[in-house]
């Protein structure tokens, strides 16, 4: 090789421009051992080959900087190495322990868990997988010699690691089954393995004797772990098991696209109850485990914004029971203000679409007020301009239960829809710019307020009736409807809403919901509100830190950026923005 080749290559580079959109960019966690970080050629080898950037992470003590690490990655590969510590486990080092790196192993758990909770692509390797599995609950057997009954075939290798060993069993319906069929021959070295896996995970493939091989994760999320050395393999130049990570780089690869079209559009969830759990003492600033939208959970699932409504439940409807109504959304209006004021940093009260878009310019998260169940103004009108002056953008006219505007979907039909002071309140409604929300309506009140309104109306939370036969869903004629008269329908996470009760709801639910009704209404009439909360949150998108997820399944439904970015608050505010200029 001459002594100039370098500066060829370096020519080479420079002569030619790529417009290509960048490769996932990989983290790789490095071993340690007498105070050196090593990585095995494999590793980034194999990820080179599949089309990612291989990136290694140094073990450091820092833990504070770790999720500003995770931030930078498009994926993460939890890589082989020594035991676990069981200390940081709970549990006492049993007598076939080998030697352990506490340092690798409290930052490697550290980083399996805040990446869950980013929802980034992982891979774990050997010991990666069982860092994923303890990182999320799951349990392990320090040696599975001693510690599982019945005999082991051989789980360590004389021969050249880079040829396989033995067999695994792969389970229907996998990752790796879709990767690889039903049987794999694997190269598997190692005395400690996963006993039992963790919540949101499962188990997908054995080797003969019962030892876990690989999990994935039960909850439609990018998590992959094997026992066995994948990366080997590439250094006999096989490409035999280039496929995981190739899944891995298609993961990332979405992921990283996601993440871009988040940073780029505002995203808002029109409809979560949060304010509920105020009085449990919750801390909106920490990731607290009581609720499902905080500070944290935002951030991590890519969320701008967030509708939160002061519900109130139907109660009596005498004079002092509607004053008791009137003051108790009062209440809860003030403390979302005094929640956002004591995080004041982080987050503030948005009023108008333009205060949301200036707030995410300034990396703030934004809330907005609702009220929902029209129970709160009484028979009082001046109360709509009251409300309307705090800052609510949208009203649901009721709940589950007839009040005094309008029947309910779960009522006993008392006025046959719109009452005559139902009239009254829209149209005080419109005057002052409030939004009038339908969700919760019976189909009576539903089209005597689309005829009533003299601004398009909103159903911040509702679902397709034709794919889940509830009274709360829309029917198609209603959602034309709807969409003629240029108002939005928000699909909704509630279980209850999407499928039938014997049903488990996933994600993939919401999404045919959510196809169904662009289908009738058109992509201009539709966006989203979980419901968070107050009964919303399904797998794969069960909080606020797992919506970039609901946006994945929107680009692999070739959903362009444009239409995504109006399925994500663009249409919803639209009709806000109608709403507050209407001039009666």
């Amino acid at each position: 090789m001459s002594s100039n080749h370098w500066q060829h290559t370096y020519q080479a580079l420079s002569s030619r421009y790529s417009s290509s959109e960048p490769h996932p960019v990989i983290g790789i966690t490095g071993n340690y051992s007498q105070e050196t970080c090593t990585l095995a050629e494999g590793y980034y080898q194999s990820v080179l080959k599949a089309g990612g950037i291989p990136f290694i992470l140094p073990p450091f003590s820092e833990t504070d900087r770790l999720g500003e690490l995770l931030d930078q990655l498009d994926g993460i590969i939890f890589s082989g190495g020594g035991d676990i510590d069981p200390l940081l486990l709970g549990e006492e080092p049993i007598k076939e322990l080998h030697s352990v790196t506490p340092q690798r192993d409290l930052q490697e758990l550290l980083l399996a868990r805040l990446a869950y909770n980013r929802q980034l692509p992982m891979l774990g390797i050997c010991k990666g997988i069982q860092v994923i599995n303890a990182a999320l609950g799951g349990t392990l057997h320090q040696d599975i010699h001693t510690q599982m009954e019945g005999t082991r075939i051989k789980h360590s290798q004389d021969q050249d690691r880079r040829y396989p060993s033995h067999t695994i069993t792969i389970s229907p319906d996998s990752i790796l089954e879709k990767l690889f069929g039903k049987q794999l021959a694997v190269n598997s070295f190692h005395h400690q393995a996963c006993q039992a896996a963790a919540p949101g995970l499962k188990v997908t493939a054995t080797s003969p004797d019962g030892v876990i091989e690989a999990i994935e994760s039960s909850e439609f999320k990018p998590i992959l772990g094997v026992q066995w050395h994948p990366e080997t393999y590439v250094l006999r130049n096989s490409h035999e098991m280039l496929p995981i990570f190739q899944w891995l780089i298609q993961e990332s690869t979405e992921f990283k696209a996601a993440k871009k079209l988040h940073s780029t559009m505002l995203t808002l969830d029109s409809h979560c109850d949060t304010p509920m759990f105020f009085s449990q003492g919750i801390n909106f600033a920490t990731r607290d485990p009581k609720i499902l939208v905080d500070l944290h959970k935002m951030a991590e699932g890519h969320l701008d914004a967030t509708i939160m409504a002061a519900y109130l439940e139907q109660q009596e409807r005498d004079d002092a029971s509607l004053e008791k109504a009137t003051a108790k959304a009062h209440h809860i209006l003030t403390q979302i203000e005094e929640m956002a004021a004591a995080n004041s940093s982080a987050v503030s009260i948005a009023y108008t679409p333009d205060n949301l878009q200036q707030l995410k310019r300034e990396g703030k998260r934004a809330i907005m007020l609702a009220i929902e169940n029209g129970y709160a103004i009484g028979k009082d009108l001046r109360n709509i301009a009251a409300f309307r002056q705090r800052g609510v953008v949208y009203m649901t006219l009721c709940h589950n239960g007839d009040n005094d505007l309008c029947d309910s979907a779960r009522g006993q039909r008392e006025h046959g829809g719109v009452s005559p002071l139902g009239a009254q309140v829209i149209q005080e409604m419109n005057r002052v710019g409030m939004m009038v929300d339908l969700s919760h309506a019976s189909e009576e009140s539903f089209y005597d307020a689309i005829r009533l309104s003299k601004t398009p109306i909103v159903c911040s939370h509702s679902s397709a009736r034709a794919l889940c036969n509830h009274p709360r869903n829309l029917t198609d004629q209603q959602m034309r409807t709807l969409a003629q008269a240029g108002g939005v329908a928000q699909v909704t996470l509630y279980e209850g809403f999407l499928v039938t009760p014997s049903t488990t709801a996933t994600i993939h639910h919401a999404i045919q919901h959510l196809n169904h009704m662009v289908s009738i209404m058109g992509i201009e009439h539709v966006g989203i509100g979980t419901d968070f909360d107050g009964g919303g949150g399904i797998l794969g998108c069960a909080s606020a830190s797992e919506l970039i997820n609901f946006t994945r399944h929107l680009l692999r439904h070739r959903y362009t950026q444009e239409q995504i970015q109006m399925l994500w608050g663009g249409n919803f505010l639209r009709v806000m923005q109608t709403a507050q200029n209407f001039l009666p």
